[in-house]
């Protein structure tokens, strides 16, 4: 039984799409990792608790075919700020979040790492 388990498993990882974008951020490696990490034996893993492995599949499927954005349909794709799921995207992508952190540096500290020879963490030491 834990052979088919596992076999669902890696066939959920296989459609979950990984975002490039979300580097160390993704849903869908992070679930590649667990899974990895659950499945340590492959087929042959014993499974403590079937029932527990058999409602997190069911939860991770749901997430993954959008069962309940299709069962509760929203009116617009719109926040109540306006901003779209593209946006979203965009705004929490990896690259545009380290340049939003770089921008938060003062003056003074970007100046100092731009001219520095050595890195600031050594700085601290």
């Amino acid at each position: 039984m834990a052979a088919s388990r596992y076999r669902r498993f890696l066939r959920l990882c296989e459609e979950w799409p990984v975002e490039g974008t979300k580097q160390q951020r993704d849903l869908g490696a992070f679930l590649r990792q667990r899974v990895a990490q659950a499945f340590r034996e492959g087929e042959n893993t014993p499974i403590s608790d079937p029932k527990a492995c058999d409602q997190m599949y069911e939860s991770l499927v749901r997430i993954h075919t959008n069962f309940y954005k299709n069962k509760y349909p929203r009116l617009k794709d719109t926040t109540f700020t306006g901003v779209t799921v593209e946006d979203c995207r965009m705004i929490l992508a990896t690259d545009i979040l380290k340049q939003m952190e770089d921008m938060k540096k003062g003056t003074w500290k970007s100046l100092r790492e731009k001219f520095s020879a050595k890195k600031p963490e050594e700085d601290l030491k």
